[in-house]
């Protein structure tokens, strides 16, 4: 299919403006027909490719190696968050302590992919939420983080899928999450700008209230020197 040059352009403004398209990461119809062997060899093949194109020996014994270590890398670390087996089993307890405030997990380290120069994103996800009668293990906050930063994404996008699952997961509307972050697509090229983050949030249920929100906002001020 021939893309006209206005479409071209139309697409690599979206691309380095980082707009999202979908709340859902876009995946295809056939997405899991492949097995992740069949994945990892085709990527190897197409990681090969790349390389040679480039001018690069494959022969040299620093480098013959790399198509098979960025093609497992792709497939069973940095996007494995596509896969849907992956997906963290958040289980739930009744809250039997009747604890009725704001529960904030700070600090949650992650590590995601831009979807649009494939290139690192860095930076700490806040996630908060209020029971309306059952809890979640903390552990369980990081690893839905970390299960959603593993696939090609956009930080908004990242927002919204967290405060979804953990809006399913508890079966209340009061979630929260706030992310900030470093994208490499900014910071390593383009304008090459090291000192910038990105912070980007979504609110649910009793965190779109002004006064909740701002408690939220102000625990992440906490210091959390150990």
């Amino acid at each position: 299919m021939k893309i006209d040059s206005t479409l071209n352009e139309q697409y690599e403004e979206m691309g380095n403006d980082h707009v999202s398209t979908s709340e859902d990461t876009p995946l295809r119809e056939d997405a899991f027909v492949l097995s992740d062997e069949e994945k990892i060899k085709r990527i190897k093949e197409n990681v090969r490719e790349i390389m040679l194109t480039l001018g690069l020996d494959l022969d040299d014994d620093s480098l013959k190696g790399t198509p098979d270590r960025v093609s497992k890398m792709f497939v069973k670390e940095i996007f494995g968050g596509l896969r849907p087996d992956q997906k963290p089993k958040a289980s739930t307890f009744d809250n039997k302590y009747k604890y009725g405030e704001m529960l904030v997990e700070k600090n949650i380290t992650l590590y995601s992919t831009c979807e649009h120069h494939l290139l690192p994103i860095v930076g700490r996800a806040h996630v908060a939420y209020i029971s309306n009668g059952t809890v979640v293990g903390l552990s369980k906050m990081n690893r839905i983080v970390d299960y959603y930063a593993k696939r090609p994404q956009v930080q908004e996008r990242l927002n919204i899928q967290i405060v979804r699952e953990l809006q399913k997961v508890l079966g209340t509307d009061d979630v929260a999450c706030v992310i900030d972050a470093k994208h490499l697509c900014v910071n390593s090229r383009g304008i090459r700008d090291i000192e910038s983050s990105t912070v980007t949030a979504e609110y649910g249920g009793k965190f779109k209230e002004d006064k909740v929100r701002r408690e939220f906002l102000d625990y992440l001020k906490l210091e959390t020197n150990f």
